[in-house]
């Protein structure tokens, strides 16, 4: 899905797949994030009144927000509260323009870097990525290599840029499957922004939604077994506090984003998405940009979202 463009040898690649499983073991109730490229949002400056009174950070922040772009047409009070993203069509991209596959992820990052400025300019709370399926492990060792290296280089790169900004990044998925080096970067992020809250970015990285289910649904067993709850007790609330969207205050996204002309989820956040709203697009990821989602939002919008019940 999602990748950046730098060397690995091939030495660092086997090493890399050293760390691979063959079954899902997501841990459980723990935040974990991920870094990315810089991100340009604005930047909060002191104001003047006509006395010269210097007004606080607080006030300038809400005069700086009021004044963002936003686009016709949409409404600030009906922008969703969580959108999710699964960004397809990056290889597809770059073979049409006979470029290598890398360049293709490399634009790629280009449009996830436009899409999470708008979310902050927007008021959009959580934006979430399907960054790299579980079941991507089966592709080639060279190419997973590729990504996990790229991913720890950016981790390393960008950590101090997501504190400067406002932004809180969380990683879901099994990330047991990663290099340990890669880990302790990811658990070093999430410690560093957790108090962050201008938006939640989550990056869904060796994520699977079934295995997302199942270990809860394993958990939820476990305690059972040790007499911490009867299984009277479980109910929809309790799996969902096992799920590894726990780490937000919204789990549930209000609107899909899928790129490429495909029409499936793609094994992404398969609970969570229950009643969310789905926008595809036959726009290759690398070409998705401000108009686009403007349209996802307008489209979102005028929907009414029912809940299996009548207006």
């Amino acid at each position: 899905m999602l990748s950046f463009r730098f060397p690995i040898s091939a030495d660092n690649a086997r090493h890399i797949l050293k760390s691979k499983h063959s079954s899902c073991t997501f841990r459980s109730n723990r935040i974990d994030s991920l870094s990315f490229p810089p991100i340009s949002v604005p930047r909060f400056h002191k104001l003047r009144t006509a006395k010269t009174d210097v007004v606080g950070e607080e006030e300038a922040r809400e005069v700086n927000e009021r004044a963002e772009e936003f686009p016709d047409g949409l409404r600030r009070e009906l922008m969703p509260e969580h959108v999710a993203v699964i960004m397809d069509g990056n290889v597809r991209w770059a073979q049409k323009r006979g470029l290598p596959a890398a360049s293709g992820h490399q634009a790629g990052v280009r449009s996830l870097r436009e899409l999470v400025e708008l979310c902050c300019k927007w008021g959009i709370k959580v934006l979430s990525v399907f960054a790299f399926s579980y079941d991507n492990w089966s592709r080639s060792e060279g190419e997973v290599g590729f990504l996990m290296s790229l991913i720890e280089r950016v981790v390393k790169a960008e950590l101090p840029n997501f504190g400067r900004d406002g932004i809180r990044v969380s990683v879901i998925g099994d990330l047991s499957k990663l290099p340990e080096q890669l880990q302790k970067l990811i658990i070093d992020v999430e410690e560093t922004t957790k108090e962050n809250s201008r938006l939640q970015f989550i990056v869904a990285l060796s994520y699977s939604g079934q295995c997302d289910i199942l270990q809860a649904c394993k958990n939820i067993g476990h305690k059972v077994k040790d007499g911490l709850i009867e299984p009277e007790d479980i109910n929809k609330s309790l799996i969902e506090q096992e799920l590894q969207t726990n780490c937000t205050e919204f789990p549930f996204p209000d609107l899909l984003i899928r790129t490429s002309g495909e029409l499936r989820v793609s094994n992404f956040m398969l609970w969570q998405i229950a009643y969310t709203e789905l926008c595809f697009f036959s726009t290759l990821w690398p070409d998705f940009g401000k108009d686009e989602f403007v349209e996802a939002l307008s489209s979102f919008q005028k929907r009414q979202r029912r809940y299996g019940g009548r207006n």
